[in-house]
């Protein structure tokens, strides 16, 4: 019999699982999150750069809006926190054994100088896409696709980092990620590719 490889995305309220009655995920709920999404508009002095717009294009293609904005995780996008970062975080670890999974809240991408990356140059930007290492030296877990990233050309690479320096702020605080074994006390949606053992 072949193994069944399963991709689903699924919601989980705050608390404790409830007992499974039949299947391993029959405490979740299916969701469709809101995959493909226009990336917004630089600010208006520096619209119509080419560099500006080849990133656009590039978050665009990258689908970086699926998790850095608020709400399209659970298929419910907020146009005004577009790649402001996300309240709904990912859970990191496998649903199927672990009640209390590390959660990564996706962070806000635009230059908010409170709650954005304004303090951010655009090599900081740049390492964090290639390498997931950010400014304070701290790596990033695999969720932020960055082993993808590592081959963007120096071109793509920097066209994303100037088109996020030209988007306006947006000031939007997400939540701290949360390690695992500890209680999360924002939604969160797991997200991941399981393979049936039977």
């Amino acid at each position: 019999m072949k193994a069944q490889v399963r991709w689903f995305v699924c919601a989980m309220a705050i608390g404790s699982l409830p007992a499974a009655s039949g299947g391993p995920t029959d405490e979740y709920e299916l969701l469709q999150p809101t995959t493909i999404m226009d990336a917004p508009d630089a600010a208006p002095q520096s619209a119509g750069s080419a560099t500006v717009e080849h990133g656009k294009y590039m978050v665009e293609l990258l689908g970086c809006g699926t998790c850095h904005t608020d709400g399209a995780l659970i298929g419910m996008p907020r146009a005004d926190r577009r790649l402001a970062g996300s309240h709904i975080g990912i859970a990191y670890s496998d649903p199927l054994t672990q009640s209390l999974p590390g959660i990564v809240y996706p962070a806000n991408l635009t230059p908010d100088v409170k709650t954005g990356i304004a303090s951010w140059a655009a090599e900081d930007i740049v390492r964090v896409i290639r390498s997931g290492v950010d400014p304070d030296g701290r790596r990033h877990v695999s969720v932020m696709p960055w082993p993808a990233y590592a081959k963007l050309s120096d071109e793509d690479a920097r066209a994303i980092a100037t088109y996020l320096q030209a988007l306006p702020p947006v000031e939007h605080l997400v939540p701290e990620n949360v390690e695992p074994g500890i209680k999360a006390t924002a939604p969160f949606v797991h997200f991941g590719v399981y393979r049936s053992r039977r």
